[in-house]
């Protein structure tokens, strides 16, 4: 009777993920390696090195400074069996700011870290939005001029061209969040409370109606500010660059700043960065500049990823303060960029060669397969016994480029059928001209970028 009872419960599990995740299937995981490829290639062109750091974090770590509605809202969150409350990582900037204040002496500064990491956040599933989710983390830590922007940024233009994106497929959106204080306390006359609900109003423009903003915009400065306040908000939203600011935020110094941050970009090649008053990024720890990348696809028309300034997190964390600047691009946001303007390469399987093993030679086709795996060569060998057509179709359907035919004529001979997949051309080879045909076709292709290896 038990047993009947478990083969009841079992048969009802559900073969989904949980909601908000994804099951990464080979073809899926060829996407994602390809993605996190060329994001570890390019940015250790730019010096940066990798590290790893745990899954679970005292939850105290994000209610410092990553927001309300992060910490409390979003975050997986438990007591764990020593009395502790910790919470799966949201996001990586309290983690990596919390391993350098760890060993704030004895880093050695400019220190350019990343990693690529998955996170959870209870958020509501929607396209290019998940609950567990993928990011490439990129932080520099200990320049306290622009050029540590400039080159975060840069990174991020140069992130986007690796994949083949053009300047016209996205934009780079910036900002500083000093003069969004500045914007907020001098020039829409707000108090800290009522700015701070202004930036998260802001922070939500794109998502809501303009109906909605404004009615929120009225609620937040009151009856008596609601009509000059509008007018002003007005105004700071027809602005399309720094020019066109009023006077009272073009007088800030911290627009000097940003004037020289586009200076160094201008520098640096990036053409396609414009400022926006109106981007806030809704996380509490940011401290200056700050930007996104967005995408110009009218399919896809939203931010892509982004990043700022945050001097404040190490020194939280009982350590000597100190600046760092980072950005964050996500893996699902990527793919869909890809796909949208047709730049996601075919992504063929590891395997290079299958074997098909003809009549009783499994013998003869092991000792190949052997000798191919010896080289290098990634090798599948059929072992089921199946007939011909069943060996071809597993192959194909499995998406290996070339396929390698052993029967005992092709033993006694030492030439056997090589076939390309895509090609179906055959030609008779010894093992080895089949170990040069396909190491010359992996360097044909790592050269032509279509390919990469961890």
């Amino acid at each position: 009777m038990a047993n009947n009872d478990t083969i009841s419960v079992m048969s009802t599990l559900s073969p989904q993920p949980y909601k908000g995740t994804r099951d990464y299937y080979p073809e899926d995981k060829r996407v994602q390696n390809y993605i996190f490829n060329v994001w570890k290639k390019t940015v250790q062109r730019f010096g940066y090195e990798e590290y790893g750091a745990p899954t679970l974090e005292p939850l105290e770590v994000y209610t410092a400074k990553s927001g309300q509605e992060l910490a409390s809202e979003q975050t997986y969150s438990f007591t764990d069996r020593g009395g502790r409350v910790v919470a799966i990582r949201p996001e990586m900037t309290p983690t990596i700011s919390r391993m350098v204040a760890a060993r704030r002496q004895e880093m050695a500064y400019p220190a350019r870290l990343f990693s690529i990491a998955n996170f959870m956040r209870y958020e509501r599933p929607q396209r290019g939005r998940e609950r567990e989710f993928w990011q490439l983390n990129v932080d520099v830590f200990g320049v306290d001029n622009v050029l540590a922007e400039a080159e975060i940024i840069t990174l991020a233009s140069e992130v986007m061209k690796a994949f083949g994106a053009k300047d016209d497929m996205y934009v780079i959106k910036i900002n500083n969040r000093q003069l969004i204080n500045f914007m907020m306390a001098q020039y829409l006359g707000l108090d800290a409370v009522q700015a701070q609900l202004m930036i998260k109003l802001f922070d939500r423009k794109d998502k809501i109606s303009p109906e909605d903003f404004r009615d929120q915009a009225v609620e937040i400065f009151g009856t008596d500010m609601a009509t000059e306040g509008l007018e002003r908000i007005s105004t700071l939203l027809a602005a399309k660059n720094m020019a066109d600011l009023p006077l009272e935020i073009r007088e800030s110094s911290t627009v000097k700043e940003v004037q020289e941050l586009f200076t160094q970009l201008e520098r640096a090649g990036v053409k396609n960065a414009h400022f926006d008053i109106t981007l806030m990024r809704g996380l509490d720890y940011y401290t200056g500049t700050v930007f996104e990348v967005y995408d110009l696809d009218p399919e896809n028309n939203r931010s892509l990823f982004g990043g700022g300034r945050y001097d404040g997190l190490v020194g939280l964390f009982g350590a000597e303060p100190l600046s760092a600047v980072g950005m964050a691009p996500g893996l699902t946001m990527t793919e869909l960029f890809l796909r949208s303007h047709n730049l996601l390469p075919q992504q063929i399987s590891t395997t290079e060669v299958y074997v098909v093993v003809l009549d009783d030679a499994l013998n003869g086709a092991m000792k190949l397969a052997d000798t191919l795996r010896a080289e290098g060569v990634n090798t599948e060998l059929d072992i089921t016994g199946r007939k011909l057509d069943k060996q071809l179709k597993t192959a194909i359907k499995k998406q290996i480029p070339y396929m390698v035919f052993v029967g005992q004529e092709e033993i006694k001979s030492g030439q056997y059928s090589f076939k390309d997949a895509a090609s179906a051309e055959e030609q008779k080879l010894s093992a080895e001209r089949i170990i040069s045909a396909v190491k010359d076709r992996r360097r044909t292709k790592n050269q032509s970028g279509d390919e990469f290896t961890l």
